[in-house]
């Protein structure tokens, strides 16, 4: 069993950046793979970026590609978000997951944090 919590969500003008983290409970952070998720109101959960369990890969939607960076610290339980360049289209709860694999299939992580929401204003 793993629990998430995220934050570092806030609202933020166009051009600005924002950096999340999750903090993971227990001892076995290092045996997942880590994902981050956003969904906007009336939209499907979509996939945002994700980190393999000792970071050496990392994938990315295209849609953040070059503005988003994600990293992680296993010492600290820890995956970060490094958000640059924010777009209002960027506004959306933002959900990191813990799974097997790096994958962008929201059916492939097994547990999921609460969100925290991201607001880019225009």
């Amino acid at each position: 069993q793993v629990q998430l919590v995220e934050s570092g969500g806030g609202l933020v003008q166009a051009g600005g950046s924002l950096r999340l983290s999750c903090v993971a409970s227990g001892r076995t952070f290092r045996t997942y793979a880590m994902g981050w998720f956003r969904q906007a109101p009336g939209n499907e959960r979509e996939f945002v970026a994700a980190i393999s369990r000792s970071g050496s890969t990392t994938s990315s939607a295209d849609s953040v590609k070059g503005r988003f960076t994600i990293s992680r610290d296993n010492a600290k339980n820890t995956v970060n978000l490094q958000m640059n360049s924010l777009k209002p289209e960027d506004t959306a709860l933002y959900y990191c997951a813990a799974g097997v694999t790096v994958t962008g299939r929201v059916s492939s992580y097994d547990y999921w944090g609460q969100g925290t929401q991201v607001t880019v204003s225009s």
